[in-house]
């Protein structure tokens, strides 16, 4: 097979986060818009290529006032940086085990991170198409991308945790 070009199903794919607050407890989140392009052949992902820009304004974490905070100079700065990518540059593994390095930007500072991904197979769809399934973890420092607000509880440690967890699952649709 040659690589071939797949569409994400945004309505059946999800970008979530989950960050420590106050220590004692995590507060979730996701982003609600977002868009990008994947090109893989299932029998090889050496040749595979992804990019994602992620709408920084549509960050959803049920709270609005948060919401305001995170969009805030304090944190992604919105107005000075409206997006943030993923410029994937290696895959790696084989089967439904996948290391996917690429460039992560945030807040115009580039890191280089490392999806552990899960390939979760093919299958036709009820309109005559075809589908594929992926789920994606990894961990980010946040200060290393600039978001470095925080607060400090008297009772030791600090309001925002430095480690996000990320979580990915995406749908996607052959073009």
């Amino acid at each position: 097979m040659a690589r071939e070009k797949w569409n994400f199903d945004p309505t059946h794919s999800s970008i979530d986060f989950v960050v420590r607050h106050m220590v004692v407890s995590k507060v979730r989140g996701r982003f609600t818009k977002w868009s990008g392009a994947v090109e893989f052949d299932p029998a090889s992902y050496a040749d595979s290529t992804v990019e994602v820009s992620i709408e920084v304004d549509s960050i959803d974490t049920h709270e609005a006032q948060r919401d305001g905070h995170l969009k805030s100079a304090d944190f992604f700065d919105v107005a000075s940086h409206p997006k943030m990518t993923f410029k994937g540059k290696k895959v790696a593994g084989s089967g439904s085990d996948l290391k996917i390095t690429g460039d992560l930007t945030i807040r115009g500072t580039t890191r280089e991170v490392t999806l552990n991904a899960e390939y979760l197979g093919t299958g036709k769809d009820p309109w005559g198409g075809t589908r594929a399934g992926f789920s994606a973890k990894t961990s980010i420092e946040r200060e290393d991308f600039g978001l470095t607000w925080n607060a400090a509880l008297e009772t030791g440690g600090v309001l925002v945790g430095k480690r996000v967890d990320i979580e990915i699952d995406v749908e996607l649709v052959k073009a």
